[in-house]
């Protein structure tokens, strides 16, 4: 078995699929990439079980073959290349000899055979999007899913597909973001949660992807592909939480402000808010806002004032800095509006500018307790 391949293709592939694989794997043959040999096709794929990635590129030979290769030593050797041709070649001695420009490198090799092979997506309902939209949905609402294994639906972003548009919420109880698409339909109801790890992937992946991506889906599994590229991956089991139920539908007091002076603002006086809560005060009047936050533990206190369009009540209210931050980072606009009802109701962000037509995006953010 030989084919030679370019180091630079090799390498970029090797690390676009080197995400799916974990530091420690149960299987030590989840620590190697499969490498399948088609003539003039290599198809590699990495694997921790619940998720799989495959990709397939051009190379020379004529051979056939199907051997697992060390990914950690494969990745470290190649980033230290320069752009040249690479032969691989099987010798007798359990071994595959890479030869470079100027070197040779013996690798041992696992038989090909015990690579686990991908959950098939079987009767599966299938829908296309463009890659860039996916990304964007996935970018936007990936940040607000949660982490407690004893809440697993709440680990992963929430997929719902309709006749009316798409879907897609995360939360972890504390903060919610719903992201909506009306210029985008499936022909059919479907909805399912999606892991974070696959998630993650395809977001840096499809940034920029014009083409669409074809994703088929069932129950249990989900199977993603885009170019020469499969990802698949195994489903959340469970049901989602009624979001909608928790998004407040009157919010009379409204405030518009400029993002980045509010972003920059709550970061400045969150340094000087109390470590374990990270409270910060909102108190809006007429057209100012006073952002304040203190520590009585260590005697730390700040406080600012911003100029913003209000109309409402006054009211105080107090936030999570934390939470506000994590949002207003990931929205992509010069001005938003945070509506709220009463000083013990979430508040919902959501951007002024920046959203593409047929876009909506929502952004929930539990308040928490004043101490007065």
């Amino acid at each position: 078995m030989k084919f030679i391949v370019s180091s630079a293709a090799l390498l970029k592939e090797l690390q676009i699929i080197g995400g799916v694989i974990n530091n420690t794997n149960t299987l030590p043959i989840l620590d190697n990439f499969l490498f399948e040999l088609n003539k003039n096709r290599l198809t590699i794929t990495a694997s921790d079980l619940e998720t799989t990635f495959s990709t397939q590129i051009t190379i020379e030979s004529e051979d056939y073959g199907m051997i697992a290769l060390p990914a950690r030593l494969l990745l470290d050797t190649l980033k230290t290349f320069p752009e040249q041709p690479l032969t691989f070649v099987k010798t007798e001695k359990n071994t595959v000899e890479i030869i470079a420009n100027n070197g040779k490198y013996a690798v041992a090799y696992v038989a090909g055979e015990e690579f686990p092979k991908a959950n098939k997506v079987a009767d599966p309902t299938t829908t296309a999007l463009q890659g860039d939209l996916l990304a964007n949905a996935v970018n936007t609402t990936l940040f607000a899913s949660g982490n407690d294994d004893l809440r697993p639906v709440m680990s992963g972003v929430f997929f719902q597909f309709s006749s009316s548009g798409l879907t897609f919420v995360a939360t972890d109880a504390h903060k919610l973001v719903k992201y909506m698409r009306t210029d985008v339909v499936a022909e059919s109801n479907s909805e399912f949660i999606m892991p974070k790890k696959p998630l993650q992937l395809l977001k840096n992946i499809l940034q920029g992807y014009e083409d669409a991506v074809q994703i088929e889906f069932n129950e249990t599994n989900a199977q993603f592909s885009f170019g020469n590229s499969h990802l698949s991956c195994r489903l959340i089991d469970g049901k989602y939480p009624n979001y909608e139920a928790v998004i407040p539908k009157e919010n009379p007091n409204e405030m518009i402000i400029n993002r980045m002076n509010f972003l920059n603002s709550v970061r400045r006086v969150s340094i000087f808010s109390n470590k374990t809560t990270h409270q910060i005060r909102l108190k809006i009047a007429g057209a100012a806002l006073q952002i304040s936050a203190e520590d009585f533990d260590y005697s730390n206190s700040a406080e600012e004032r911003l100029n913003c369009e209000y109309q409402g009540d006054d009211m105080q209210i107090g936030f999570n800095a934390r939470f506000l931050v994590e949002m207003l980072n990931n929205l992509d606009c010069t001005e938003i509006k945070l509506s709220m009802s009463l000083p013990n109701r979430a508040g919902i962000l959501t951007p002024m500018d920046g959203v593409e037509a047929g876009e909506k995006i929502t952004m929930l953010v539990m308040p928490v307790m004043l101490n007065d």
